[in-house]
Formats: C-alpha cells, structure tokens, sequence
C-alpha cells in the first residue's frame, strides 16, 4: 500500500477480488506446515535407534593374555540381541583400565551381517560427588536428624555449587556445608555405575554372537621362584610360581588364561611395576605339579594353563610355573676392586672390605633345569641343624633362555674378609702410570674356603709381576682366584702398568 497526500489510493476491483485466494492460499501452506512438523518429529521418534544392553552373563567365553609389563589383552565371546537395523548397544562389564582405541569387535555368526558405526566410552561414573555436580542449578531434599523430635526433617534446597564445598539455597537463605543427608530424585543418565562400551550398530539378525577383544591396563604377572639349597651347598631344588595381579576393575571367572613372557615394545612411558613381586618372605610349601605349557612364541615365550581359571578384582593369584630337582649350584665367594684406583697413590684404600656370595647355575638339561626362566625374584632357602628352613637372601633376574647361566647374589660373607693397599704409585709420562698392589684376604671359618679377587682395570694395561697366576677375563678385567686353610690369610701382590691415552 501507498501514501500520497495522506489518501488511500484506491486499488483495483480485481486486485481486490485475488486477495482472499492469496489469503487462503497462506493458510493452507501454513496448516500443511503445522501439520508436517509434528508428523516429522514422529517419524523422527519411530527412527530413535532403540537400545539394548549386555552384561557378563552373557558371556560364552573368556580368555586373557597377561603381559609382566602390567597389561593384558582380554577376549570375550557373548551372545548379544540387538535391533535389525540400526541400534546402540551397551556393553558393560569392561576393564576399568580399557585402552578404548584397542577394542574390536567382530561377528561370529555372521560376519558381514554386523557393522559398528559408533563407538563411545563413557567412564563418568556415579559418585556422591558426581551427583552434586549434576544437580548443580537443580532442587534436590536435604534430610537432617531433630534430636528433640527423633526424626529427620526434609527441606527444599537448590544446589548452587560444590566447587571448594557444597553451597545451598535453603528457605530463601543461603548456607554452605548444610549438615544432613542428601536425596536426589534420579541418577542422571548420563551416569553409570561402571565404565561401559557403547556402539552403534547396523545389524541384519537381530541375535549375535559376538567376539571383542581390547587391552588393559592394570593386569600383570610376575615370576617368583623358591630355591631350597642342600647342607654342603652344591645342589638344590627350585620351584618357579606364577603371581597374577588384578587391578583392572572387573572380573574374569573361568577364563582361560595365557601368560606372555618377553619385552613387548610399546609406545607409552616406562612405569614401575615391580609391586607384584613385594610379597612378604615365607617359607617354601610343597608344591604341586607345573600347571603351564611352554612354547615359542614370535620372540618371546608364551605359557597356557591347562585348566580354566578365575581371576577376581583385587585379587593376587598364584600358581605352580615349573618344579626341578636335584640341581647342581657353584658357589663363589668374589672380591671386587674398582678401576678408579688404579689412577692415583691412596695407600691403605680398603680395610676389612666385604666379601661377595654367588650362587652360579647352569640352566642346561643335563642340570635338571634347561627351561626359559621368565624374570622374576628367586629366594633362597637352607635347613640348619634341626631342619627348619631358613630364608638366606634373593636377588632378581632377568628372562634367561635355556643353556643360559644364572648368577644370584646372596649377599656379603660374614667371616671372610680382604684388605687392599697401593704400596707404590709412579707416573710414566702424561697419561701413564705403575703401581704396585698388596691383597690380603682373610678367612675365620673352621673350613677352608676358595676366593676369587676380581680387578677392573681401564686403558691399556699389563701386568708386569704377581704372586699368583692372573688371568685376563677381558680388556678390562683380570682376576686372582686363591685357596684360604681354615682360619688362615693369603696375600696376593702384583704391579700392574696402564697406559690410558
């Protein structure tokens, strides 16, 4: 419409006549539109992907690979129903400590007859803390005990935070650390009482039996092994337990159970696990019979149990690894020097220094043994006079392939002893030098006793007089090795030249 002079102008008599079509014409489009909306949000409703759950009952098979580097691969089978056609599902019952970007899951019926579009982790799980947070702009009840009245009395209070502290807005007022206890009218949905695995699926039978694997954190394995030593110190008998640790947050009833020795290459930050091997000292039970199969496997060695197994959340299990008898052991008395001393004049440099003991064994089948020895703390045990086992020290070791040497150091002897002097020191030129040595080991046992005397030297060295044979164990070690009678001192003296640029 136009203005002109303040009039009207007059339209025609046909405009005039179009203008209820047009009218009706709007009306019409706009109901169709009213009427589409509501019939688009329906069909939108009836397409809603519908939503099902699976839980450890269902569950057909499990099995569990352990690595002693504190994680384990888990494989489940189950029997799932899910919607044909698109649906989510809930998997729940997973490791706490899943490394989500490791899962995968696979048909077993029908391979093709499953595709996963989706998947999401959730892990917000419920909390007393959790719940505040969600209530945060929202009325919850609030109960507090009336000692005069005998009961608790319910209020209406808004939660306006609980960061540093719950705050509250109670009959109008508002208070901080209302003492009571709280009541919510509904755990939020985006709550769940434990970390679960959802997908959404594009299925062509609704009923599926399924395989998913994943690994997690917080499972591990460790080796200990118990070795009882016979009165002269010459044989003993070793048993190897397997302790299983489960902190992963769930658990796996009869599952089959394979252990992975070897160091696995992974792409995360070195950790500490060595908790596993912590336990307190006890003296070795009889044991029954090895329960693991040992292969090959890749460069590493696997271990399968022969029986189904149930490992629980926060639980340490052990189980019999190998069993051997008979096993010949050589043990060595070693005295250490240092290399540094041979680079300047000290004089006395150690008195009464300590005596190293070793236990030597050859892991060979003709000595009883002749098996991968997955790493681990051995611990040592020995009869006294009236046969109770005493605990006489441990060391760790590391995975020892068959035909391997094994050394385990028991500690410092108490009634053997050495001294060490430089009984002359020279320089040769700049970066040269000769000194001359005096070791006197000493032995106060009522035995005689053997000793070997181990000298790391650095540079290029020779030694130019000794008391006793020297040998050359490498380029920078040579060694003494003496016989000390009962009660009785020995001593050793030797120059030595090194050049060292």
């Amino acid at each position: 419409m136009v203005l002109k002079k303040g009039k009207t102008m007059k339209r025609s008599r046909s405009e005039v006549a179009r203008r209820p079509a047009r009218y009706l014409r709007l009306a019409a489009t706009l109901g169709a539109i009213s009427i589409a909306v509501p019939a688009i949000a329906q069909t939108a409703q009836k397409q809603a992907a519908p939503a099902f759950k699976s839980t450890q009952a269902d569950r057909e098979d499990v099995s569990i690979t352990v690595y002693n580097q504190n994680f384990g691969l888990v494989r489940e089978v189950r029997n799932i129903t899910v919607g044909q056609g698109r649906s989510e599902l809930e998997f729940r019952d997973v490791a706490e400590q899943i490394q989500p970007a490791t899962v995968n899951i696979k048909s077993l019926s029908n391979p093709n007859a499953l595709r996963v579009l989706e998947q999401n982790y959730r892990y917000d799980l419920l909390s007393p803390q959790k719940l505040l947070e969600k209530y945060v702009g929202k009325r919850i009840k609030v109960y507090r005990y009336n000692e005069k009245t005998g009961k608790d009395e319910a209020y209406d209070a808004d939660v306006l935070s609980v960061s540093n502290g719950t705050v509250l807005k109670i009959n109008g007022e508002i208070t901080y650390d209302f003492p009571g206890r709280f009541a919510f009218p509904e755990v939020p949905q985006n709550l769940i009482a434990k970390p679960t695995l959802v997908w959404m699926l594009d299925a062509t039978s609704p009923k599926q039996k399924v395989e998913v694997t994943y690994l997690t954190q917080n499972l591990n394995w460790s080796a200990d092994y118990v070795f009882v030593l016979n009165d002269a110190d010459t044989l003993g008998d070793l048993t190897g337990w397997v302790t299983l640790n489960n902190q992963t947050g769930t658990s796996y009833e009869n599952a089959k159970l394979k252990l992975v020795a070897g160091d696995v290459q992974r792409l995360q930050p070195a950790q500490d696990y060595s908790y596993a091997q912590k336990s307190a000292y006890a003296p070795p039970a009889a044991s029954a019979a090895p329960q693991f199969k040992e292969e090959g496997f890749f460069e590493y060695h696997l271990y399968t149990l022969d029986r189904p197994t149930t490992l629980l959340q926060n639980e340490q299990k052990q189980v019999v690894l190998l069993d051997a008898h008979g096993i010949g052991v050589n043990k060595k008395l070693m005295f250490y020097g240092q290399p540094y001393w041979y680079r300047g004049s000290y004089g006395q440099v150690m008195s009464n220094q300590k005596v190293g003991v070793y236990l030597d064994i050859e892991n060979k089948e003709a000595n009883h043994l002749g098996m991968p020895l997955p790493k681990g703390t051995v611990r040592v045990y020995k009869a006294d006079k009236s046969g109770s086992k005493q605990f006489i020290g441990e060391d760790a070791i590391d995975h020892t392939p068959r035909d391997e040497k094994l050394r385990i150091k028991m500690g410092e002897a108490f009634d053997v002893v050495g001294d060490r002097k430089e009984m002359e020191w020279k320089t040769l030129g700049s970066c040269a030098s000769e000194s001359a040595w005096e070791i006197t080991l000493k032995n106060h046992k009522d035995t005689g006793t053997e000793v070997e005397d181990i000298e790391p030297v650095g540079g290029d060295w020779e030694i130019v007089n000794s008391s006793a044979p020297a040998v050359k164990q490498d380029a920078h070690t040579f060694t003494f090795t003496v016989k000390i009678p009962s009660r009785k001192e020995v001593k050793i003296t030797y120059r030595v030249r090194i050049h060292w640029c």
